[in-house]
This record gives C-alpha cells, sequence and structure tokens, in this order.
C-alpha cells in the first residue's frame, strides 16, 4: 500500500503541552508523493520576526513536491532516489539496532559466565569447607570418644586409688593394733617371767623347810625385801639407810642379776607416784666408789660387773660417790650416782628365816 502525502499543505504545530496538531489538504494542482518521502523531507525555517505566532516552539512549513525538483533539494529530486534513500536510512538503522543488541547479548554472555564461574568457585570452596567441617567433625567426635575414654580411666583410677588408700589405711590401723597388742603380750610374758621365777625362789624353800620374811618384807627371788615405800617415814641418807638395814639383819640391797634388777625396778615403778620429784622418789642400794672414784663395790666388797645406769650416768656431778634405782619404765636405765649425803628412800635385803614345820 502506497501512503501519499501533500507536503505544501503540512503543517505541524507543537505546543508546550506537547499537542500536536496535523494538517494536510493538498491541492489538486499540488503533486501528491508518498508520506515516507515526506517524513525523510527537510523543513524550511522561517525567521521568527516574520511569524505572528507567540508560541514557545514553532515548526515551519514542509515543502511540497515542486520545490524539491530546485537546486536547493537535488537529492530529491525524483521519488526513485527518496524510496532508496529511505530504504537505506531504515537499514541501516536496523543494523544498528542489531549490533548493539549482539554487543548487549555478548557482554550479557560475558558477565553470565563470570557469574557462573564466580558461582562455581564459590560452590567448589563451599564444598571443599563442607568437607573440612565433616572432617573436622569426625575428628572432633573421634577425640571425644578418646576423652571420654581417657575420663573413664581417670574415674576408675580414681576410686582404685581412694580404695588402696582406704585398705592402706586399715592396714596401719591393724598394723597399731597389732603393736599394741604385741606390747601388751611382751608384758604379759614379763609379768608371767617374774611369777616364774618368783615360784622358781620358793622350790629350794619347799625343799629346806618353811621361810618367811619379817612383817613389812617381800619376798622375791629367795630373798626378802624391804622398801621405804610410807610417806610417814623420813627420809635417810645412804649411810643412815644402812644402818637401819643393819638393825633389822639385813644390809642395802645388792642388785648382781639381771632378774633381781627386773623384779626391783617393777616394784618401785608400780608404787611410784608421778606427781612428785622423780629425783626424791629414788632408793639407796648397796653400791659406792667412795674407795675409788669410779671402782663401784657391793657392800660385800664385790665390785660391779654390770650395772643398770641411766644415759650419762655416773657423773660424779657434785661428789656423787653413792648409787640409787629411780621409777623408771625402762629397767636397764635406772640407776643414778648421787651424793651419799642426799635424803632419799632405801631398799633392805636379807635371807629369809627358817621355820621349823
Amino acid at each position: 500500500m502506497n501512503l501519499t502525502f501533500c507536503l505544501q499543505c503540512y503543517t505541524h504545530t507543537h505546543t508546550h503541552t506537547h499537542t500536536h496538531t496535523h494538517t494536510g489538504q493538498c491541492p489538486d494542482k499540488k503533486k501528491k508523493i508518498p508520506l515516507q518521502t515526506a517524513l525523510l523531507l527537510p523543513v524550511k525555517m522561517e525567521d521568527k520576526e516574520n511569524s505572528g505566532d507567540t508560541s514557545d516552539s514553532r515548526y515551519n512549513k514542509l515543502i511540497c513536491q515542486e520545490e524539491l525538483n530546485t537546486d536547493e533539494h537535488p537529492i530529491y529530486s525524483n521519488q526513485e532516489k527518496q524510496q532508496v534513500s529511505m530504504t537505506m536510512m531504515t537499514s541501516g538503522s536496523s543494523l544498528s539496532r542489531y549490533k548493539v543488541l549482539a554487543v548487549s547479548l555478548a557482554v550479557f554472555a560475558v558477565i553470565l559466565l563470570t557469574a557462573d564461574i564466580g558461582l562455581g568457585v564459590y560452590y567448589s570452596r563451599l564444598t571443599d569447607g563442607q568437607h573440612i567441617i565433616m572432617d573436622i567433625s569426625s575428628e572432633v567426635a573421634r577425640l571425644q570418644v578418646t576423652y571420654n575414654a581417657v575420663i573413664q580411666r581417670r574415674d576408675e583410677a580414681k576410686k582404685q586409688l581412694a580404695k588402696e588408700i582406704s585398705e592402706e589405711q586399715l592396714t596401719k590401723w591393724e598394723l597399731e593394733h597389732q603393736t599394741r597388742r604385741s606390747k601388751d603380750y611382751e608384758k604379759q610374758i614379763n609379768k608371767i617371767q617374774t611369777e616364774i621365777a618368783t615360784l622358781k625362789s620358793h622350790i629350794p624353800m619347799m625343799r629346806e623347810g618353811c621361810r618367811h620374811c619379817l612383817p613389812g618384807w617381800t619376798f622375791m627371788n629367795s630373798l626378802c625385801y624391804y622398801f621405804a615405800f610410807s610417806d610417814t617415814m623420813p627420809l635417810k641418807s645412804w649411810q643412815d639407810a644402812r644402818q637401819f638395814c643393819k638393825k633389822q639383819g639385813a644390809d642395802l640391797a645388792v642388785i648382781d642379776s639381771r632378774e633381781k634388777n627386773l623384779a626391783i625396778s617393777d616394784l618401785i615403778y608400780n608404787y611410784y607416784d608421778p606427781s612428785k620429784n622423780i629425783y626424791q622418789s629414788g632408793f639407796w642400794i648397796g653400791l659406792r666408789d667412795v674407795e675409788e672414784e669410779g671402782v663401784w663395790k657391793w657392800p660385800d666388797g664385790q665390785r660391779l660387773t654390770e650395772g643398770y645406769w641411766n644415759d650419762g650416768e655416773p657423773n660424779n656431778q657434785g661428789n656423787e660417790d653413792c648409787a640409787a634405782a629411780y621409777p623408771r619404765s625402762n629397767p636397764f636405765k635406772s640407776w643414778n650416782d648421787a651424793p651419799c649425803n642426799y635424803d632419799l628412800k632405801w631398799i633392805c635385803e636379807m635371807a629369809p628365816r627358817v621355820t621349823s614345820l
């Protein structure tokens, strides 16, 4: 279909409100041209002074076909040229749009490719991260199992240690108990041995006849002993104590055997009053070194062969020439030397008297 348009009579008015008014009437004498050609014709500007239109924007008249034949517009001399020109312009515009579209698509494809590569890298890293997390989780789970096993073994070791400590404590208590029992047994053994020795001492008496001691005397080891235990009796020096014994037909005690020492030490220790000073609780025995310092002799002149001195004794401190037995728990450390004029208790000894049956 061919559209024609009168160029001479076409007027285009443009107002501010963007309302377009198109009028086109062409007289018969004017030649009609195709609309496509008319749209490509240049406009001829007229001076503003010759126009009475006060509008801000004015569009001048388009010239008609006859004016196209003038020298001013040689390119539009015929219809064929107009159609070729219009076709070339339309093809060029379409080609430009295709190029722009192709470039846009290429850019978009590059963007998509870049995004795809980025997403691939991100996904790869994310996958690697997930693998690492899974490996870490597996390692944590393995360590947790190991930790739980170690904790369980530790708790079992603690229980075993507590059990062994309890058993050790029980063993200590049992050892202490057995030690006390052993000491008790030792005391009982010593007591039994003393009783046996006493009974043995009675055997000669029974063979030789009935023997007895004076009232207030004690029969031990086949001998009679007098212990000045009474607090009503005044203390005496070594010499006065010996005179007391002699008046009774006796003499100060001679402790020349282990059995005698054990029996006498046990007896005076049992009568000892701990509230009193031990150095005032000693008992004179018949031993001194008045003739020669360091040479201890009994009343019968026999030298001492075995003494039961306390640690550091005898030391002859202050002219100590006489010996005394003291109430100590260790009977083998019961002797001290003391000044002979010092007042102490005493022990007398004599043989028992024989009476006829």
